[in-house]
């Protein structure tokens, strides 16, 4: 006879984990099937092992600019193959700390791929499972393109396999993935090459952010080729080159990472078994209350195609408990207004519309404070970093509906200023808040 729960979590993730226990909180009898080491991509292959490697990549930043203060410094190399068993020690310890957590809370763990069998029904192996309700939060993988010599590149699950430092690196890709990756291999030491389809990096941000993190990434060496759209990678003994669809060929390079995009996780799920409508990507569509189009079966996180980040799915996966199990009937993610940081060198912080939505959406009503300066961090330097920031204000009232920030401590500074955003803060708001000197993100309050 099938077990019996009130509800079965599809997939062991942060969004997933996060509902789960929520709505054990609740006293729902809840279940998490998982075949991978618990996470999900943030934790195992994402956010948490990249941060690791970003901080490696800023003391490199930091002991280059020790003798502008007076220190004598000699930094004799970098063990990466150190970093990285130091850095896989502690995923490995928070795997641990996640299972625990599901222990505490009475959630059973199941171990292994699910099959959905029906509305209801899911199976692990030979073992059928049953609930009340289903939630799917299978996350997604990195896509690999269709093209001759793919299978030479790596994704950025293979970027935190690299037991050693590569010296020739191209990361193929414009967004988050390409631009991190790329900064912490030229920190570390490696000749860095980043390859895009379009005109650079970062398509959908600010203007004002794109054209600054292209400026930082000239500065610090790091060659960015346009207009590339890969046909083929090359392999010749140990080295790689990238053939582009117009002839151009690039390298050589010991390691090319693809970059291009994710893909959600729902081949072989057995949606269809169920009825549950996926898309021609094979996202699983959700409306604001992460419903599926059948009754009972829910969706959160990347594989929805929705903000995929993981604060996001950790806030939509409690919100669903919140609404199914604690009462709280109208709760739900709105997911408007959500600040996320980009972790090159420097970082980007950016929340709300950028300057360029907000005039295709309220055309002359637009009103926008930039501000440019080298933060008091370089002020001994010769090596000088600057930073840039922008309001993007709507009305007479001046409502801020965009804030972005490039510059050291931008990843810190965005968390405050997006709550102030999302309570309708104005420019006269902001303007009426005494400035905390001397800092960077007093810039925020001080503009003209």
């Amino acid at each position: 006879m099938a077990s019996k729960f009130d509800l079965i979590v599809i997939g062991g993730g942060s969004g997933g984990l996060a509902h789960a226990q929520r709505a054990a909180e609740y006293g729902a009898r809840a279940a998490v099937i998982e075949g991978a080491p618990l996470g999900g991509t943030c934790v195992n292959v994402g956010c948490v092992p990249k941060k690791v490697m970003w901080y490696a990549a800023n003391h490199a930043h930091h002991a280059a600019q020790a003798p502008d203060y007076g220190f004598t410094v000699s930094v004799e190399g970098h063990d990466w193959g150190a970093l990285k068993e130091r850095r896989d020690a502690y995923i490995l310890r928070l795997n641990g700390i996640y299972e625990n957590n599901l222990k505490k809370r009475g959630v059973e763990l199941i171990r292994g791929y699910a099959g959905i069998v029906d509305r209801h029904t899911v199976a692990v192996g030979d073992e059928s499972y049953v609930a009340d309700s289903l939630v799917i939060a299978t996350g997604g993988h990195p896509i690999v393109p269709r093209i001759r010599g793919a299978e030479y590149g790596i994704t950025s699950d293979g970027f935190f396999e690299l037991a050693e430092r590569p010296q020739r690196v191209a990361l193929v890709g414009s967004g988050y993935v390409a631009v991190e990756l790329a900064g912490v291999f030229n920190a570390l030491g490696c000749e860095t090459t980043v390859l895009v389809r379009k005109d650079g990096v970062l398509r959908s941000f600010d203007e004002l952010l794109r054209d600054e993190l292209h400026d930082a990434m000239d500065r610090d060496g790091i060659r960015l080729e346009t207009g590339v759209v890969p046909q083929e990678l090359e392999k010749s003994r140990d080295e790689l080159h990238l053939v582009a669809d117009d002839g151009r060929r690039f390298g050589p390079f010991d390691c090319v990472v693809w970059a291009v995009g994710r893909a959600p996780n729902t081949a072989g799920l057995g949606a269809e078994n169920a009825l549950i409508e996926v898309d021609g990507y094979g996202f699983i569509p959700v409306d604001d209350y992460q419903r599926t189009n059948v009754e009972n079966v829910y969706a959160l996180g990347d594989v929805t195609g929705r903000q995929a980040l993981t604060p996001v799915a950790i806030a939509a996966g409690r919100r669903l408990a919140d609404r199914i199990y604690g009462g709280m009937q109208d709760r739900h993610l709105d997911y408007a207004n959500i600040a996320t940081v980009i972790f090159s060198h420097p970082p980007i912080g950016t929340v709300g519309l950028t300057e360029a939505e907000a005039r295709r959406l309220h055309g002359d009503a637009v009103k926008v404070y930039t501000s440019r300066f080298t933060p008091m961090v370089y002020a001994l330097s010769q090596h000088r970093v600057p930073s840039a920031m922008k309001l993007v204000t709507v009305g007479p009232e001046q409502k801020i509906v965009g804030c972005h920030v490039f510059g050291d401590g931008a990843d810190e500074m965005m968390q405050g200023f997006a709550v102030a955003i999302r309570m309708g803060a104005t420019k006269r708001d902001f303007d009426d808040t005494v400035a905390i000197h001397p800092t960077s993100a007093e810039e925020l309050v001080t503009m003209r």
